[in-house]
């Protein structure tokens, strides 16, 4: 029998033999999987024997990891602003550098009425969309999503934070239009520029849905055709709060201003770059 310990190093020097970064920390998370435990358990249960059909299972995700899927593919969940998701390939794995889409928000209606209606674009796991619903209490939601695994997982997703009598979840594209008023649209659109993809991170580049990426020759793409559905769907007062690629802001911003938005406040990420940025319409102001 192998114990938990043994196994924690076997596949700790593994994965740094691939490259995979926090090694130690990803075993512990694969092997608690496996096991069924948390990480503090597999910590705390380092002397316990694992049964020789649970390491053969461990063995198999560790080569699969090693090979560069996701770690989030392989456990099929993510946390995002503290929250557990399931994921899948159908869906953009949640990021921390989304979570400022959700602290910009936060911000912005600190001093305004709530919003009671909010629209995610291009929803994927939902994570923007019922993040938001835990900050904003008292509204409702709807998240678009032209996939249907998409979306059947974000309605997961809304029933097991205990969201779904809030959140409706819709198979359709913004480019079809959209129907209601929202006080608050956000979203992570694709914002690659399509050469880029190439470079990108293995466990990105192979295993990450490529209409999530892919914004195009320039990036832009999805913006440009986002901000103008985006617009009549806004209430008066409403905000727009969209995500952003490295260096991205200032052309947004660009779209946006020509189609009669004018730009708000920027939230950066952790590396201290412009990741969310915000809009409104002319004459209302953001206090």
């Amino acid at each position: 029998m192998t114990s938990v310990g043994t196994a924690i190093t076997e596949g700790m020097a593994a994965l740094a033999d691939a490259g995979v970064e926090n090694p130690r920390k990803e075993a512990r998370l694969l092997l608690g999987h496996v096991l069924k435990m948390t990480p503090a358990q597999v910590f705390a249960r380092a002397g316990d024997d694992v049964s020789s059909d649970a390491m053969q299972v461990y063995y198999a995700q560790l080569s699969d990891r090693c090979r560069g899927m996701p770690l989030a593919h392989i456990t099929g969940r993510r946390e995002f602003w503290s929250l557990d998701f399931l994921v899948s390939p159908a869906t953009l794995i949640p990021r921390p550098d989304t979570e400022t889409v959700i602290e910009l928000a936060e911000e912005l209606f600190r001093k305004r009425r709530a919003p009671a209606r909010i629209l995610d674009l291009g929803t994927g796991s939902g994570c923007i969309l019922l993040a938001l619903l835990t900050v904003f209490e008292q509204a409702t939601g709807t998240g678009m999503d032209v996939s249907a695994e998409a979306c059947r997982i974000a309605e997961a997703n809304a029933l097991s934070l205990d969201l779904a009598g809030r959140a409706e979840i819709v198979m359709a594209s913004w480019s079809d239009g959209i129907d209601g008023k929202f006080d608050l649209i956000a979203s992570n659109p694709p914002y690659i520029p399509h050469d880029d993809i190439a470079a990108l991170d293995v466990g990105v580049r192979d295993h990450e849905p490529a209409s999530a990426l892919d914004g195009g020759a320039d990036g832009l793409d999805a913006y440009r055709s986002l901000i103008p559905v985006a617009i009549p769907a806004l209430t008066e007062d409403g905000l727009l709060i969209l995500e952003i690629g490295i260096g991205q802001s200032a052309a947004v911003s660009e779209i946006a201003s020509a189609h009669g938005l004018v730009p708000g406040p920027v939230r950066r990420d952790l590396a201290g770059i412009e990741r969310a940025v915000s809009f409104y319409k002319k004459g209302v102001g953001i206090t």
